[in-house]
């Protein structure tokens, strides 16, 4: 979705020059990892977070343009949603006081970004979704004012034919239908950045595959949608509807959705480009001036644009990325699972939890994916996305003894991952007070059962019983999220609830 997208339109001829050049871009890929052209391990790491706008109220507000503009910094961009944006943390060498230095960055730049945008009512929000968007507020003329949205809505929804529906049945059921990829901009992400050679992408890749359930039960914090409480965290099957241009028909035959898990584990990054340029039509066939080929025959490396901008429209949950830095080309694989928030210190906790648990698996001698199959790995994320920190997943058992078993969440990680991730932390050179602060973080949530979803729905209940009614509960329960948010302690610390009343209820 980042790159820049200047065109007035697509038409059939574009599309077979743009195929054209998606496969030449593939064979370059080919040879460049052939010719182990990639760049050598620099312990690369990167983080980006999307953020909603909400006013004093609760609500959200569709002012980005005009808080972009206060903001006057690159690290701050616009997203799909005029009522959302997102900030990049420039990359940082995995090691020593990297953890605490990432979340000194955040306070200070989101910081300042939310005095500013309280400037205009429009507070910065770091949630999975925010509990007071309403399907009135996820419509086409709520799309960012930039050509490269317009352009993507226009051709998904050319390819999809008819208006988009959403069906996401949890503790309620909402049914719904959308006539633009707009609902998509509700889900707002953390997406965590790892540069890996080509030789060590498929291990790194697998790992976070089977990882993506724990990292999703843990983090959950999106369990409402359009007034509904649904899944633990709603992200993923709204974003899988959202942007599904597949109609029934398509669907029955088995056709597979742009916004995917995977369907098996890989032995090289090769495979997952190839994978989307076979299974998924160009959205945006918009061709660079670049030659690819003749550029790597005369000792060049080109930037492949063609296949970045597809491999942009094709949202895994963990994705590869092709990228050019200095004149010399890298892989990373882009962790996409996790929601926005509650706070810097659960967001970087997260990030010390995946970083450290993905060295850690992807170096075992015996690895998970090697003992659980890409269909549980799969089933496993489901459950994490309904159930959140009271899931229980598929597991290899400990030991030499081998088999599956079902364990739940919080007693996996307390007993086998955490202890990973500490090795996988150490084999980083991360400071060990700060290994052992986040990690206690991710430790603290496990003991209490307690995370951004957990205490949203939490305090909306106490909301209710309080005599609110629903839509006076979910901005009641915003609002204090937004207060708690901004003093910054761990969401596990969070009381439930709404202070000045005896029962927890709102005032």
């Amino acid at each position: 979705m980042g790159e820049k997208v200047e065109a007035d339109g697509c038409d059939r001829s574009d599309r077979q020059k743009y195929r054209r050049k998606l496969q030449q871009c593939l064979t370059v890929l080919e040879r460049l990892l052939a010719d182990e052209r990639f760049d050598q391990p620099k312990n690369l790491m990167g983080l980006e977070i999307e953020l909603n706008l909400a006013g004093s109220d609760g609500m959200p507000r569709m002012m980005n343009a005009e808080v972009l503009k206060r903001i006057a910094s690159g690290d701050f961009q616009t997203e799909l949603g005029m009522f959302n944006m997102e900030v990049n943390v420039a990359p940082h060498r995995l090691g020593g006081r990297v953890l605490d230095q990432l979340a000194e960055e955040l306070r200070t730049g989101l910081g300042y970004a939310h005095r500013k945008a309280t400037e205009v009512d429009a507070g910065i929000v770091m949630i999975g979704i925010l509990p007071t968007l309403t399907q009135q507020d996820a419509v086409t003329a709520n799309i960012s004012d930039v050509h490269r949205y317009t352009l993507l809505n226009e051709q998904m929804v050319a390819a999809r034919g008819e208006d988009f529906t959403l069906d996401i049945e949890g503790v309620e059921r909402l049914t719904c239908t959308s006539t633009s990829i707009t609902p998509e901009a509700a889900c707002t992400s953390v997406q965590l950045h790892l540069q890996v050679t080509p030789d060590r992408f498929a291990d790194v890749w697998n790992a976070a595959q089977c990882v993506a359930s724990v990292q999703v039960a843990l983090g959950a914090n999106a369990p409402f949608l359009f007034g509904h409480e649904l899944w633990r965290e709603s992200r993923p099957p709204l974003f899988e509807q959202a942007t599904d241009t597949r109609p029934p028909e398509l669907k029955a035959q088995g056709v597979r959705p742009r916004t995917w898990f995977g369907e098996r584990w890989i032995s090289s990054a090769y495979e997952l480009f190839e994978e989307n340029l076979r299974y998924f039509p160009p959205l945006l066939p918009i061709c660079d001036d670049e030659d690819p080929l003749r550029i790597l025959d005369s000792g060049g490396v080109p930037d492949l644009q063609e296949l970045a901008l597809h491999n942009g429209t094709v949202y895994r949950w963990n994705r590869p990325v092709y990228e050019v830095a200095g004149g010399v080309p890298h892989l990373r694989v882009e962790n996409r699972v996790l929601p926005a928030g509650p706070t810097v210190t659960d967001v970087i906790a997260n990030a010390a939890f995946y970083y450290g648990l993905v060295r850690a698996l992807a170096e075992d001698s015996r690895p998970v994916w090697s003992r659980l199959s890409f269909a549980e790995a799969e089933a496993n994320f489901d459950t994490a996305c309904r159930h959140g920190i009271d899931a229980e997943l598929r597991w290899p058992r400990p030991g030499r003894g081998g088999g599956i078993t079902a364990v739940p969440v919080v007693k996996l990680v307390r007993d086998e991952l955490l202890p990973l991730a500490a090795a996988g932390l150490d084999a980083w050179q991360i400071e060990p007070t700060d290994r052992d602060f986040y990690l206690g973080v991710i430790e603290e949530r496990c003991k209490r059962r307690m995370n951004g979803a957990s205490w949203q729905v939490e305090t909306f209940h106490r909301a209710l019983e309080a005599g609110l009614g629903r839509e006076a509960a979910l901005a009641a329960t915003t609002r204090r999220y937004c207060e708690l948010m901004h003093r910054g302690e761990p969401v596990h610390t969070w009381p439930v609830g709404f202070p000045g009343r005896s029962d927890g209820g709102a005032p």
